[in-house]
């Protein structure tokens, strides 16, 4: 599927749900620059600066940097010329505050559902570098904050009609074809 027009689409769920691999498939596919969150976050956090040191102490204890901090940051990072003909976005909104604020106009809001246990066991099994951020205590932290705190945003975005709810616990190319069927609608 060629993208033949901007298009601004935000990926959703839970943390081991499979949102950067499917933003790395669909970037290539689509044409669009793929930006998460969670990278921008991470490569601030190295910085050694005041945003920096607390980026880093927030993420590592499993919380949410601020709606206003991550507000500022994500507009920083969208004002860059490689995403001016559209992008996708992983990790950004995280409260509805953030969504209502959120100046863009989105085109669909692509929320992969997976179970909590598939994701912790996803997220115990992978056989990449475990993070910092990624110990058992943080991601259930950040677990139990996509319920409480993000779940509401799927809503806000459900009732402007511009959610689509896509299975992730399919295997990885069915998952890719589900969401490239759902856009091509």
């Amino acid at each position: 599927m060629k993208n033949t027009k901007p298009m601004k689409l935000i990926l959703m769920g839970i943390q081991g749900c499979g949102k950067s691999t499917q933003g790395n498939l669909l970037s290539k596919e689509l044409h669009l620059p793929y930006l998460s969150s969670g990278h921008i976050l991470r490569e601030m956090a190295k910085e050694k600066t005041p945003l920096g040191r607390y980026i880093k102490e927030t993420i590592n204890s499993g919380i949410l940097v601020s709606d206003k901090k991550m507000a500022v940051i994500m507009e920083e990072y969208l004002k860059r010329p490689e995403y001016a003909n559209g992008w996708i976005l992983d990790g950004f909104p995280r409260t509805v505050e953030q969504a209502r604020d959120f100046p863009h106009i989105v085109d669909h809001v692509l929320y992969l559902h997976v179970s909590d246990k598939e994701a912790l066991w996803r997220l115990s099994y992978r056989n990449d570098v475990v993070r910092e951020d990624e110990t058992l205590k943080a991601i259930r932290v950040r677990i139990e904050l996509f319920h409480k705190v993000t779940e509401p945003v799927l809503t806000f975005y459900e009732r402007k009609k511009k959610l689509l709810r896509i299975d992730g616990e399919q295997e990885i190319k069915k998952v890719n074809q589900s969401i490239l069927k759902h856009l091509s609608k």
